[in-house]
């Protein structure tokens, strides 16, 4: 009896050290995040959904369970992802976002890129008007023949799309609007944007001026062109909010298409658009850390994910098989990148 149990644990070691190494932790290894899963959110501006759904679909592949992103504005989710009420996002926009900061530093932090460089804002005004009007500064819109051509409501203010509550061009707009005097002369439209654009798009398919407020990439530069349809305003000076102001020289930008000079002196800083992730849940999870470390998406992707959105493919069904064919069209980049977030796993 003594003999039979013996030989029976005997073999089970044999059998067990016989086993190819690591066979045991390979599916561990390949779904680092089984059993975990991600509070994701997503901004309010439906431009950065797709690039959204594209990490969600990287994060399901390495195992994380991870539901439909929480849709926030600006405030409250750095709030809640400083405290750890949400994870992460992947659409934060700096410079822009540097002002709340003090909501999430230092329980949250930016990592890695979504995109590098590139994502402008700025003012623009529909050609025709440009050319008629002698338009090439935001301090032209002052002329009183221009404010009548662009009030639309009747109250001698122009009408200019802005930025809805929360986001952070409102507070870059507002800062600019008393910097520069304009209050008595702009009326600032701040209600949902893709419908206030909709609007401000029939407008000009009906021949009558438009002034609005864009960022790239966005389906709207996609639509009404720089330097075909629609033309950049500048300032005579950059005047930022105080935090920001560092960052002036990033405000005058070069080769800007549609623009009346060069370099183009926008008024706002280029910005990167970046994760922001809670620290804690990154150093638990190693894999989402490298994985938003690697992750880029080229800007002219979005721009034509933007396009085929506008044109109405803009459901969660078409965004997730967007974001599907992207990461097929891109396996071999995307392979990399979940690789080293699953040997970042192995390591810890």
């Amino acid at each position: 009896m003594k003999k039979t149990l013996r030989s029976l644990i005997l073999g089970a070691c044999a059998l067990a050290f016989a086993m190819p190494v690591g066979s045991a932790l390979a599916q561990s290894n390949d779904k680092p995040g089984e059993g975990k899963s991600i509070k994701m959110a997503r901004a309010t501006w439906d431009t950065g959904w797709w690039q959204a759904e594209i990490y969600r679909q990287l994060f399901e592949k390495l195992g994380y369970d991870v539901g439909d992103p929480l849709t926030l504005s600006n405030p409250p989710f750095y709030q809640a992802v400083g405290q750890g009420d949400v994870d992460l996002w992947v659409n934060g926009w700096f410079p822009s976002h540097n002002t709340y900061e003090k909501f999430f530093s230092p329980g949250a932090k930016r990592v890695g890129y979504v995109a590098k460089g590139g994502a402008l804002q700025g003012f623009l005004v529909d050609k025709k008007s440009a050319e008629k009007y002698h338009i090439k500064y935001l301090s032209d819109i002052t002329k009183p023949e221009v404010q009548k051509a662009f009030d639309s409501n009747g109250d001698g203010k122009a009408d200019l799309i802005a930025c809805p509550p929360g986001w952070g061009c409102e507070k870059d707009i507002a800062h600019m609007m008393d910097a520069y005097k304009l209050h008595g002369q702009i009326n600032l439209v701040k209600a949902g944007y893709s419908a206030s654009m909709a609007d401000a798009i029939a407008r000009y398919q009906n021949d009558q001026p438009i002034l609005f407020y864009t960022w790239t990439p966005n389906w709207t530069v996609g639509l009404l062109k720089p330097g075909r349809d629609v033309q950049w305003l500048q300032v005579k000076k950059v005047d930022l909010p105080k935090e920001e102001m560092s960052l002036a020289d990033a405000a005058t930008v070069k080769d800007v298409t549609g623009c009346p000079s060069d370099p183009c002196v926008l008024g706002f800083p280029a910005n990167d658009i970046r994760p922001v992730a809670n620290v804690k849940f990154l150093d638990a999870n190693p894999s989402v850390n490298t994985l938003l470390e690697e992750v880029q998406i080229p800007l002219g992707d979005i721009f034509k994910q933007n396009a085929k959105m506008n044109d109405g493919a803009d459901g969660p069904k078409d965004l997730k098989k967007q974001a599907t064919d992207w990461i097929d069209a891109h396996q071999d980049e995307v392979n990399g990148w979940l690789d080293d977030a699953r040997k970042a796993a192995s390591k810890s």
